[in-house]
């Protein structure tokens, strides 16, 4: 089954949480703080793997989340960072934030990866907190949690050319006798309802992938026939091969067909208009077929376009018509400027988060001051408000990041809220 469009979720691991302990050694009464710190949480990877083409694992399942960091230990012992998660998908597919729509990646060569979510790091134990005048925390932080949102996932597939047509023209049967593709043939419209990928190889050892793209019928940029669904795979294309039926068995015009066909690529992408593209007699087997492929030649010859005359079914001129093909995409790739560096891994950052707790805004909120700041809310997060030591913690870090003072300087009095992430508390001179 072909599937070439999918929603899924990913979220990566939370960090493990930091621990609290304290070393037990003889003759030792009160010994040192020796809680570990958690591990960070897993990852989240997008892999291209060169054995898929389809999105069909995604069509169950839907959700996907990378394993939580372990937890720090007694004697500082690290929590064990968690594995990564990697996700694999076809080559040609568009990673696309579900929200917003914004374009991640397009993951298009065989092994390219995306960290698309970063695992959670791990929180420190109490071994961090210890100062000379806390020599004994008993308190440590909690992991960081992982991120998780909707992505859509959209394939284009990957073909050096693209068969285009009405259907009936005759593709499916084209690629069938020309690669090792088998596509579903029968005399009636919309037989073909999935694209279909053949490897044509030539006896001078050079080859190139074919693609039959199903549903172009007039109104296709609009959605008619199978429309949007498939026009998008003719973008990666180098050269389009488009398929008419000369002999009109189902009533049309091969003339008309070509203009109709080709007002739709260039309705959906300008850019289709302006790629190169060989026009392509089918069914010159059939008596019928000749006087309108005069007809034909003499209107497309006005484009500058090549036609050949075929006939798919009795593989008559198909040979020249691959070897043509491959030569031309032998000239457009010799043109072509030299191919970018393309990373082997992208990260994905979602947004850019200032992580120093000093940076923070003040405002009101009705009758609460709401202090903001992503790395100090962040802390917050992180910590155990239960905890009386780590209330007395926070209160030094408030004091000392200058929190209080810009307080005083907002017009905050004595008994006002403040707010700061989770954490809410009176105002004290």
């Amino acid at each position: 089954m072909f599937l070439d469009r999918a929603r899924i979720s990913v979220k990566s691991g939370n960090g493990g949480n930091g621990f609290v302990g304290f070393r037990r050694e003889k003759y030792v009464p009160a010994g040192g703080p020796a809680g570990g710190d958690g591990g960070r949480g897993g990852s989240v990877f997008f892999r291209a793997d060169a054995n898929l083409s389809t999105l069909i694992d995604f069509k169950y399942r839907k959700s996907f989340k990378a394993k939580d960091g372990e937890h720090g230990q007694k004697k500082n012992q690290y929590g064990k960072d968690a594995d990564d998660l990697i996700i694999l998908v076809p080559p040609g597919t568009i990673v696309k934030h579900g929200e917003t729509g914004e374009v991640i990646a397009d993951l298009a060569r065989v092994g390219q990866q995306l960290m698309i979510a970063r695992g959670g790091r791990g929180g420190r134990g109490n071994t961090h907190f210890a100062t000379p005048t806390r020599q004994a925390p008993t308190f440590a932080e909690k992991g960081r949690e992982g991120n998780g949102f909707w992505i859509d996932l959209e394939l284009k597939l990957i073909a050096d050319a693209g068969l285009v047509g009405y259907p009936n023209a005759g593709k499916s049967t084209l690629i069938s006798v020309v690669s090792a593709a088998r596509p579903k043939i029968a005399n009636y419209p919309f037989t073909t309802l999935i694209p279909n990928l053949g490897v044509v190889s030539l006896d001078t050892g050079r080859s190139f992938v074919l693609a039959d793209i199903p549903g172009l019928i007039e109104g296709a940029h609009e959605g008619v026939g199978l429309g949007t669904d498939f026009l998008r795979h003719v973008e990666r294309t180098r050269v389009i091969v488009h398929v008419i039926d000369v002999a009109a068995v189902d009533g049309r015009d091969p003339v008309e067909d070509y203009k109709k066909i080709n007002q739709e690529l260039v309705l959906f992408n300008e850019r289709l208009g302006a790629l190169p593209q060989i026009v392509v007699a089918n069914k010159m087997d059939l008596p019928e077929a000749q006087e309108n492929f005069e007809r034909l030649v003499a209107y497309v010859s006005a484009h500058d376009r090549e036609v050949f005359a075929i006939s798919a079914a009795t593989n008559r001129g198909t040979t020249e018509l691959m070897n043509r093909i491959s030569q031309v995409l032998t000239e457009l790739k010799a043109l072509e400027p030299p191919v970018a560096e393309v990373d082997d891994l992208i990260i994905y950052h979602p947004e850019v988060e200032k992580s120093v707790v000093e940076d923070f805004t003040i405002r009101r909120e009705a009758e609460e001051f709401v202090v903001e700041g992503a790395g100090l809310i962040r802390l917050i997060g992180q910590m155990d408000l239960e905890n009386d030591e780590t209330m007395k913690y926070l209160q030094g870090l408030f004091e000392k990041i200058g929190l209080y003072r810009k307080l005083r300087e907002a017009k905050v009095t004595d008994g006002c809220t403040v707010r700061v992430g989770d954490l809410e508390f009176e105002f004290q001179e």
